[in-house]
């Protein structure tokens, strides 16, 4: 987003952003651009705010740190309306002013300007049509895997960092596993103290974890499968109690069996909730 203008302040705080969201999956550039449709010297830029990203590149991001998109989406927002006012001025058409033409030619590029200015909107509401028809298609659907598959923009661009046996134990957010188009929510659950837990499952991965918010400091929430090592994470700090935490993965065939315990700080009672016989779409 640099260039002769100054960069506008909804930019910057846009660029911050993304950069705090990379931090958390730690991520290289090189593995955002092979886990993402954008390459590594695009996400350069975007992060670095030499170019303002495409708003499928800030849910992506999103999506590979586990992070509700709703915040960032906002400031892509800011920053597009921002961005679109600076580069105004650089889109003006080179040649006299239109006034300083002939009566004939001043009304046929008047003329012409509305014709491009109506196509481009009319582009506009058919893109925005088609996608809210290919995406809402199986609104209805559950939480069947094709069906999450079929509204992604991308599926078939995004290929996990892991599969099967390699997942085991690792970070789910780091090998992308949680990336749109290839998750299942199995459960949602709200503990009576405030704490929310997610059991989620990554077809392509071949694994389950938990995704948790709403912690007190020191709460922790444990994953556990038969026949697995028990996966657990804890809120150390009040930063881990404004954010999205998630478990280390399970390798498992069988996702339905998970069950999740949250352990609060407090002393209170452990509550424990295990996925419905007939799974949850949420």
């Amino acid at each position: 987003m640099s260039g002769e203008h100054p960069v506008p302040p909804e930019c910057v705080r846009l660029a911050a952003a993304l950069r705090e969201v990379r931090d958390r999956t730690g991520l290289s550039l090189a593995a955002l651009g092979g886990r993402t449709p954008f390459s590594k010297s695009s996400w350069e830029r975007y992060l670095n705010g030499k170019k303002l990203p495409p708003r499928q590149a800030v849910e992506a991001l999103c999506a590979l740190a586990d992070e509700p998109p709703g915040r960032l989406l906002a400031l892509w927002e800011l920053a597009e309306q921002a961005w679109s006012r600076r580069a105004a001025p650089a889109e003006a058409p080179v040649g006299p002013p239109v006034g300083e033409l002939p009566g004939p030619r001043r009304s046929w590029v008047r003329s012409r300007r509305a014709w491009l200015v109506s196509g481009a909107v009319l582009a506009v509401a058919v893109a925005a049509a088609l996608l809210l028809l290919t995406g809402g298609r199986h609104a209805s659907g559950g939480s069947r895997p094709g069906a999450l598959a079929a509204s992604s923009p991308y599926p078939q661009s995004f290929e996990p960092g892991c599969k099967g046996e390699e997942c085991e134990g690792a970070d789910p957010a780091q090998m992308g596993c949680g990336a749109e188009g290839m998750v299942v929510t199995l459960l949602k659950r709200k503990a009576s103290g405030g704490q929310r837990v997610e059991i989620r499952y990554g077809a392509k991965c071949g694994a389950v974890w938990v995704r948790t918010m709403g912690l007190h400091v020191g709460d922790r929430v444990e994953l556990s499968l038969p026949g697995a090592d028990t996966k657990e994470v804890r809120a150390a700090g009040q930063r881990d109690t404004e954010v999205y935490l998630s478990t280390a993965m399970t390798v498992t065939k069988d996702p339905a069996k998970a069950r999740v315990c949250v352990r609060p700080a407090s002393g209170a009672g452990v509550e424990c909730f295990t996925v419905p016989a007939h799974g949850e779409g949420v």
